[in-house]
């Protein structure tokens, strides 16, 4: 059921691309828009992972480096039955993880160095079950590919609001709404956009606790650990990229009320709740 209402999601993501394209270019604008995400989706795939490791300055690491993370690693690999992935630490005291790669053979698990200090071994293996779980469910490219088609909508958003200023492309007659389309366009479009990759990064996010609860075979660890990451970035927090928050097991954009409601994770009370009620049924 998760995976239909991803694929879903993902697939209004591009028609929406597809039909910002269409209302600025017709015809023509439609096969741009489409091309325009095939384009920006296939550098995801391929760069992402470089792109997001080298923006938190992340360290790959060997057993002799740090032991107790690298053996944990390599641990809830097998359980998950994985491929080892890399493994990176991020200097860093905010506590936060997260996974990278386009597939389990090229995928890696990082976490900061505040995690590490903060967390006991049973937290950090159900924090580890989490990122293996996303691997093994291939949400990073999932959740890369929302986070691409997003931004490519609220690019074409902008193309749009300076069509509507220069009064909208094709004159006043384009059966596309002019100017006044072209500005309900650059509104609603990236709005839209936004709550569906909200939606589908959310989906993902349950799933991954509940998975990599299975994985570890610790969920009442993994509900601790997102009680003290939760806690400990409001003290510490981590200077993140709104683009790149989605991958974190917690988010380091995450605030109360209505900050929460625009938040690409679902609220940490709710997901340990979940796997309590879990650990205890």
């Amino acid at each position: 059921m998760n995976g239909f209402k991803t694929t879903l999601l993902l697939t209004t993501l591009m028609v929406l691309l597809m039909g910002v394209g269409q209302l600025i270019g017709g015809r023509n604008g439609l096969y741009i828009g489409l091309v325009f995400g095939i384009v920006m989706n296939g550098f995801s795939y391929w760069f992402s992972d470089k792109i997001v490791l080298k923006m938190y300055r992340a360290r790959e690491i060997e057993e002799a480096d740090n032991p107790r993370f690298y053996r944990i690693v390599r641990a809830e690999s097998q359980l998950a039955d994985l491929p080892m992935p890399r493994v990176y630490i991020v200097p860093s005291n905010a506590p936060n993880a997260f996974a990278t790669g386009r597939n389990p053979k090229h995928a890696a698990v990082a976490a900061t160095q505040g995690i590490l200090g903060l967390l006991s071994d049973d937290e950090l293996e159900g924090v580890v079950g989490h990122e293996l779980a996303h691997v093994k469910n291939r949400d990073i490219l999932t959740q890369t590919i929302a986070a691409t088609i997003a931004g490519a909508i609220s690019m074409l958003a902008m193309i749009a609001r300076w069509g509507a200023i220069f009064g909208g492309y094709g004159g006043r007659n384009d059966n596309r709404g002019g100017g006044l389309g072209l500005l309900i366009t650059a509104i609603v479009a990236p709005l839209a956009a936004m709550f569906i990759q909200m939606a589908i990064s959310r989906t993902r996010e349950f799933a991954a606790d509940r998975k990599g609860a299975d994985i570890s075979g610790k969920p009442l660890a993994l509900a601790s650990a997102l009680r003290k990451l939760h806690n400990g970035l409001a003290r510490h927090p981590l200077p993140a990229s709104t683009s790149t928050a989605h991958m974190f097991i917690v988010s380091p954009l995450s605030g109360k009320g209505m900050a929460n409601l625009f938040s690409t994770h679902p609220p940490v009370e709710e997901r340990i709740a979940r796997l309590e009620k879990m650990a205890y049924s």
